[in-house]
């Protein structure tokens, strides 16, 4: 398993990662998969790849290679490999760095940051299913309509065709509900994690004034009069 991720280090997705490279968000995609074939790990959010900044220089010796894709990808996770055996050496146990995220606010900034892009994204998507649910049903309507028109003058071979047709746009609407409910299920699913992370940070930031109250408590507590007597003797 993956455990190479440096503290306070940049998360990018794959359209931070295109733009980084200027590539298209596809070859970001084809060249993950590419790498991944070959045993090449990346962080996951869900179904969602993270990239740090050694999978970004991976991604950029792939565009800039003039060597085939698979014997490059296969020298990318033997590099991979060597640096996660070293990276077991010499780590220090400790807690881990999802935890240790949530006490240091610069990181915990970024990784907020990353899900809300990942939640605009989401919604960006949502919407665009939306539109194209909402033009589906306009063109499944005058489908239906010139179906009407046409079946009346025409044999059996038509009648045929238009079936064929109706069959097709439903099982892309299908398709597309199903996308849609996908990315529903995403959006909230890192919306319940967004707000559980700054729960947790809420219940810190609480135990820190807890242990402050207490702490003023006891230095401005009354002194008793055996602690007066010897103050009298300190002047």
């Amino acid at each position: 398993m993956r455990h190479d991720i440096k503290p306070n280090e940049r998360a990018y997705s794959t359209k931070e990662v295109a733009e980084e490279l200027d590539i298209a968000t596809p070859t970001v995609r084809k060249y993950g998969q590419i790498l991944e074939r070959s045993g090449y790990e990346f962080f996951k959010n869900g179904s969602r790849r993270v990239f740090v900044q050694s999978d970004v220089e991976a991604l950029q010796a792939i565009r800039d290679t003039d060597k085939p894709l698979e014997e490059i990808s296969q020298e990318l996770v033997e590099q991979q490999q060597e640096r996660l055996a070293t990276s077991e050496t010499t780590e220090i146990a400790g807690s881990d760095t999802y935890d240790t995220s949530l006490n240091d606010p610069q990181q915990m900034r970024e990784l907020l940051m990353f899900i809300s892009k990942e939640l605009a994204a989401s919604r960006e998507m949502n919407t665009q299913l939306a539109n194209d649910m909402a033009e589906m049903k306009t063109t499944m309507s005058r489908l239906r309509q010139d179906h009407h028109v046409i079946s009346s003058g025409i044999g059996n071979s038509t009648q045929k065709m238009t079936t064929k047709m109706e069959k097709l746009i439903d099982q892309q609407k299908s398709h597309y509900e199903e996308m849609l409910e996908e990315e529903r299920e995403k959006s909230e699913h890192l919306r319940k994690e967004m707000e559980q992370m700054r729960d947790e940070h809420r219940k810190e930031w609480r135990l820190q004034s807890d242990f402050n109250q207490r702490l003023e408590q006891t230095v401005n507590k009354p002194k008793s009069g055996f602690e007066k007597f010897l103050d009298l003797f300190r002047k």
